[in-house]
């Protein structure tokens, strides 16, 4: 049984965790910084802090902006919003896995903060495999169809973090997702379970097939399962910047199996 208090506790963490919302600070009394159930209302925090990006989808879409220009903005308010948190983690794990020839090469290059050849491109591809699959999905969906595919494809990519997050142990052990505790089995069901129906359902309600529907889960679960192991085969286990760089592969592969789909 669910105490629904708990949930909204560990609902408000996430969030917190996961942008730059400030949240109250009752849901913070006792509350040691570890995630390891919180983990659960990922998928629900992802559209809690996209929202704002989705209500813009709707309204550009209802006036008809031009697509790419609504794509931009809309891909524009989310890094706003989350503090480019999970782009910074893209970068800095392409960086890692990019230049480091030894798993303690690669974890030290992933903890500088200057930036280099290859996060650059990975932000550069970031943003232009984000935004151009976002403008060609958008002129065939209806303005609130719009909305629910951006809160879809959040839901799926926060789960993402959950599920890379628990199939690796820490690459370093004082790290930030080291910090924050291995998440519960029970937290990591949930999250897939409730971030999976979410999508489904937000995916079927936008508009979109069923046939993109199951594409896109099934570019979520391909892109998790492949980048885990290559995360594991390069430096071991996760770190936070591999897990958010898991959110922004994530959101580029289900974007792009709509684009391709829908």
């Amino acid at each position: 049984m669910i105490d629904i208090r708990d949930f909204i506790d560990d609902l408000a963490r996430s969030v917190a965790f996961l942008s730059r919302i400030h949240m109250p600070q009752r849901h913070f009394v006792d509350f040691d910084g570890r995630l390891s159930r919180a983990v659960r209302a990922f998928p629900l925090a992802g559209l809690l802090i996209v929202l704002p990006a989705a209500a813009v989808a709707s309204i550009f879409s209802a006036i008809d902006a031009a697509a790419l220009f609504t794509a931009f903005v809309v891909v524009a308010i989310q890094a706003l919003i989350t503090g480019a948190l999970h782009e910074d983690g893209l970068s800095d794990t392409a960086d890692g896995l990019g230049g480091g020839r030894t798993k303690e090469s690669a974890l030290i290059i992933m903890k500088d903060s200057r930036i280099g050849s290859y996060g650059a491109v990975a932000l550069i591809l970031s943003f232009g495999l984000r935004v151009s699959a976002l403008s060609a999905v958008l002129p065939l969906l209806s303005p609130t169809g719009a909305g629910l595919l951006v809160l879809a494809v959040a839901a799926l990519s926060r789960t993402a973090m959950v599920w890379h997050w628990s199939k690796l142990p820490p690459a370093r052990r004082d790290g930030v997702a080291a910090s924050a505790g291995e998440p519960e089995t029970g937290a990591v069901t949930m999250a897939l379970v409730l971030g999976i129906v979410c999508a489904a359902l937000l995916l079927l309600l936008s508009g979109a097939s069923l046939l993109s529907a199951v594409l896109a889960i099934g570019a979520f679960a391909a892109t998790v399962a492949a980048f885990s192991e290559i995360v594991k085969g390069k430096i071991g286990g996760h770190t936070g910047d591999t897990i958010g760089a898991t959110q922004q592969l994530t959101e580029i592969a289900v974007l792009a199996a709509l684009a391709l789909a829908i």
